[in-house]
């Protein structure tokens, strides 16, 4: 007869407690080198979200073990939430730093590189401090910017590295491949270029809470359940304002693009 395939959960998640409990209180290493492998299948999983960047796999495997190292490290269980919502945004945090640290490949004024290392910071430091990623309107606070200049920055993010035909890239079936091997037919997003400008151009009309619902959902793909807890508002909310928002763009835009809300 097989187990469930959760069956030791409950006891892995009491193992990990333990073990931090040993490391916070008595500084056993053994127990903080344990939680390290422990949660080594994390680190690896974030990395190969950067896989098709021009950075080296192993480099970027790298990269984020020292992130979960200084997870581990800082966590405070007493604070109420899981290590993973704090190791998350660690590692990552870790990674954005090394690809900031190596340089862009697109050509970014001083000002705006400042801008976004300033908003990666702080990115990290609401996460560790909430356990949950920071909402535009958290970070402008935490800055003393505006939600505009939040948004503007993390648009910026994007001119971090280009991307070589050589870069390996994860596959359906979850293998790496070359770019140059998976490329077969015309990109067909080429078509949506002007038309990506013109939505841009017409999204800085609408107001700064629609633009940042617009972001999370077609910047950082993200749900309407999943917006509606960045963002403190229902889902309901949330889908009023994406239809209300895309309304307003096909009315700026003179109907000359189509966009849906999923």
């Amino acid at each position: 007869m097989t187990e469930a395939p959760f069956a030791h959960a409950p006891a892995n998640i009491a193992r990990s407690g333990e073990l931090f409990d040993r490391w916070r209180r008595f500084g056993d290493r053994r127990a903080r080198d344990e939680l390290i492998a422990r949660f080594l299948p994390l680190a690896r999983k974030l990395a190969r979200r950067y896989a098709s960047s021009s950075e080296p796999y192993d480099d970027l495997v790298q990269v984020a073990s020292l992130g979960l190292v200084k997870a581990v490290e800082r966590f405070d269980p007493a604070r109420g939430f899981a290590f993973t919502s704090f190791a998350v945004p660690t590692i990552v945090g870790e990674l954005k730093r090394y690809f900031r640290d190596t340089a862009w490949a697109l050509h970014v004024d001083r000002s705006a590189q400042e801008r976004v290392r300033k908003i990666s910071e702080a990115q990290e430091e609401i996460s560790a401090r909430t356990g949950r990623p920071p909402t535009v309107q958290e970070l402008a606070q935490y800055l003393e910017l505006s939600e505009e200049e939040v948004l503007d920055g993390l648009q910026t993010a994007d001119a971090y590295d280009a991307v070589s035909l050589d870069a390996p890239i994860a596959t359906d079936d979850d293998e790496l491949a070359s770019r140059f091997q998976v490329i077969g037919v015309e990109d067909e997003r080429l078509e949506l270029v002007d038309t990506q400008a013109t939505i841009f151009a017409a999204a800085r009309h609408l107001p700064e809470r629609e633009r940042e619902i617009l972001y999370l959902r077609f910047g950082e793909d993200l749900t309407q359940s999943e917006i509606a807890d960045r963002v403190g508002v229902s889902q309901m909310q949330v889908s009023r304002l994406l239809r209300r928002s895309l309304q307003r763009l096909r009315d700026l835009t003179d109907d000359r693009i189509v966009v849906g809300a999923r």
